[in-house]
């Protein structure tokens, strides 16, 4: 029996990391209670790890038994500002927060494949080190695990996500592992529109941020349009606008927030710098202004070829060449702050279907309903394994 056929057995085991963890769901940096019972169970496996100084990331290592290589494995462990409406008895008791995205099976697909790593360590040729990352949805925690180190002496890096790039026309039990650009960059902008509040029956007396952030708003829309190539994949999404506490009053600011999503570097900078040129030009029109502010996410998520086809041949083995899936027609506009750790090293990000409709789990990604088709836990597992046993002999 090779190690990774180890991981069928630990099913039951996952799955019940998984929902202790669904039920205790944390958003950012700061994740007391999951860096606790992560660092309890990594205690109890006897599994070396350090906890992060900037956040509440966990970083370990495995050390084999023989010399070689040194490979990365990630989970990310931050949920969402969401109430959850599964109505599952396992649902999240923290009120307005959830697991809306997958991240608590992360965690526990991870903790199912450092069990069995750490039990043949000997066996090894080479070192596993791995990360519990924080604030994958701001797509700061990547950042910070950097920071702390993570990335030190490694050689490739390899992260699985649930749910299918390709929605859910894939069956569960799918891994899609794509070389190359698989997800677009994502980042956030704000625009505070700054007028002169007055009585909504005399505009004349002040300056209209509400109009303003109105014309700003279709406006920027022109940008995809008629600016970017129709060629170049490209997103530019409002939100969030918020301004006004009263019907009859005109206020004296309005906030817009937004997303920029892009698969090119200068795509991605030339819309950040539009947003900025048309919406100050237009406040200015209108006797108003502006105050920018660009928060940078992560740049394109692009998976190195010759890791993305060790992680599908070793997956193969696993699944069956039959639920692996190497192509897609264009990458997908959502984004991942894994793509800092691509840009330090070779590795590739795989996604695992767990989408079954009689099972109701074809909900999408942040959404109040979302569901995981929990019998594909020990399949991911079993996938991580089976890449470092394929990357640490080769």
């Amino acid at each position: 029996m090779t190690m990774w056929q180890e991981c069928e057995k630990l099913q039951d085991y996952i799955v019940g990391l998984r929902r202790d963890l669904h039920r205790i769901p944390e958003t950012g940096t700061d994740l007391p209670k999951t860096q606790a019972y992560i660092c309890a169970e990594l205690d109890r496996l006897g599994v070396s790890y350090a906890k992060n100084k900037g956040d509440s990331g966990i970083i370990g290592e495995i050390k084999g038994g023989k010399p070689g290589k040194t490979v990365l494995l990630r989970a990310d462990i931050d949920a969402l500002p969401i109430h959850e409406e599964t109505g599952l008895p396992f649902a999240s008791e923290h009120e307005g927060r959830m697991h809306a995205c997958g991240h608590d099976t992360h965690a526990a697909m991870l903790i199912g494949a450092l069990k069995v790593l750490n039990e043949h360590r000997e066996a090894l040729s080479g070192n596993v080190k791995f990360v519990f990352q924080t604030a994958e949805e701001i797509s700061k925690g990547s950042q910070i695990a950097i920071k702390e180190g993570v990335m030190d002496g490694v050689d490739a890096v390899f992260g699985i996500h649930i749910g299918s790039i390709l929605g859910p026309s894939l069956p569960s039990g799918t891994i899609s592992v794509v070389p190359g650009c698989c997800m677009a960059s994502f980042d956030r902008f704000v625009l505070t529109v700054k007028g002169n509040g007055c009585h909504g029956s005399t505009p004349e007396k002040g300056v209209d941020p509400v109009t303003i952030a109105c014309n700003i708003v279709l406006s920027l829309q022109e940008v995809i349009a008629r600016e970017i190539a129709g060629t170049k994949p490209a997103v530019l999404t409002v939100g969030m606008i918020n301004g006004g506490f009263a019907y009859n009053i005109i206020p004296s600011e309005v906030k817009i927030e937004g997303t920029i999503r892009a698969v090119e570097e200068s795509v991605r900078r030339q819309l950040a710098k539009r947003i900025e040129e048309i919406s100050k030009n237009i406040a200015a029109a209108f006797r108003g202004s502006v105050d920018f502010f660009m928060d940078w996410g992560a740049p394109p998520v692009i998976n190195d070829e010759k890791m993305a086809a060790l992680a599908a041949k070793a997956a193969a083995k696993v699944l069956g060449e039959e639920h692996v899936v190497t192509t897609q027609d264009a990458p997908n506009m959502g984004g991942e702050d894994f793509a800092y750790y691509l840009a330090e090293k070779p590795g590739a990000f795989m996604f695992l279907s767990s989408a079954d409709a009689a099972k109701h789990t074809d909900v999408p990604h942040h959404n109040p309903k979302f569901m995981v088709d929990e019998d594909v836990f020990s399949k991911g597992s079993a996938v991580f394994v089976s890449i470092v046993e394929d990357f640490l002999n080769n």
